[in-house]
């Protein structure tokens, strides 16, 4: 099965944030560095089942997983999702070395 990737206007909020204060440090690579986040989260996709669960799914009563992106440190985000209804809905973007998400931030 092939499912919708929607990105919660929470998780756009998310992206713009890191992509701005990418663009303040690193202009030359920020943009390519969105394109290829964007493109790992479309891969979301197809098995969006083959990311783990997430620690925030403790914390809530719907399935929430995480797909990371990155390679070291902090530079390792975090997308947060739920698996609904034919889509895959981003919740949440963060850093991976940040403390788990709560309810607030799922939802914002």
């Amino acid at each position: 099965m092939t499912y919708r990737v929607v990105l919660t206007a929470n998780a756009k909020g998310d992206l713009r944030t890191y992509y701005r204060h990418a663009a303040e440090h690193v202009p030359v690579t920020a943009l390519r560095w969105l394109s290829r986040f964007e493109a790992a989260l479309a891969t979301l996709a197809v098995n969006p089942q083959r990311c783990s669960l997430a620690p925030e799914n403790d914390s809530v009563d719907e399935e929430i997983r995480h797909f990371l992106f990155g390679k070291r440190g902090t530079s390792v985000f975090r997308a947060l999702f739920m698996i609904a209804e034919g889509e895959v809905r981003v919740l949440h973007i963060r850093r991976a070395v940040m403390d788990t998400a709560t309810r607030d931030e799922l939802y914002g």
